[in-house]
């Protein structure tokens, strides 16, 4: 039986480096050949990667999760705090081979029982139009989109869901 395990991880773990590295090239590229009709540049994706280390995802204020399925490094998603109430969930990511196996909502709610455990009383995101797969996910896990939360250039979506205590 195949099954999924999710376990937090430090940020400059190699499984964790691989996985931000995978989900970095997939939403990259995504966006320049919707824009520009190209792959990203390879110098640009190591700069863009060593400048968003996710040090942001570790104690005492974020954690990062891993997913791995049947062992192997599968899926990402990280939890930070933006205030002592609103915590911002980021970087999930499962590979595309394993999409469509529940492992992205397995990580999103890990990574609301982690914002909850950090003392937060409500989880933001963002997103962009592209990413469809990860809009319905939201909608589909209770979010709602809301109002501009932040001023990220690429956002295009902003969720938020407030937890019921």
């Amino acid at each position: 039986m195949t099954s999924w395990t999710i376990t937090p991880q430090r940020p400059d773990s190699a499984a964790a480096r691989a996985l931000w590295r995978a989900y970095y090239t997939e939403v990259s590229d995504r966006w320049y050949l919707r824009h520009e009709g190209r792959r990203t540049d390879p110098a640009e994706l190591e700069r863009e990667i060593a400048a968003r280390p996710g040090s942001e995802l570790a104690p005492p204020t974020g954690l990062l999760l891993i997913a791995r399925y049947d062992g192997e490094p599968a899926g990402s998603a990280g939890v930070r705090l933006l205030d002592p109430a609103t915590a911002e969930l980021t970087r999930v990511f499962v590979h595309e081979g394993l999409r469509g196996r529940g492992g992205a909502a397995l990580l999103v709610a890990a990574a609301e029982e982690a914002a909850r455990a950090l003392g937060a009383a409500r989880i933001v995101l963002d997103t962009r139009t592209d990413l469809v797969e990860a809009r319905a996910l939201y909608a589909r896990l209770g979010y709602t989109e809301t109002a501009r939360h932040n001023d990220d250039l690429y956002a295009e979506h902003w969720f938020a869901k407030e937890f019921v205590s």
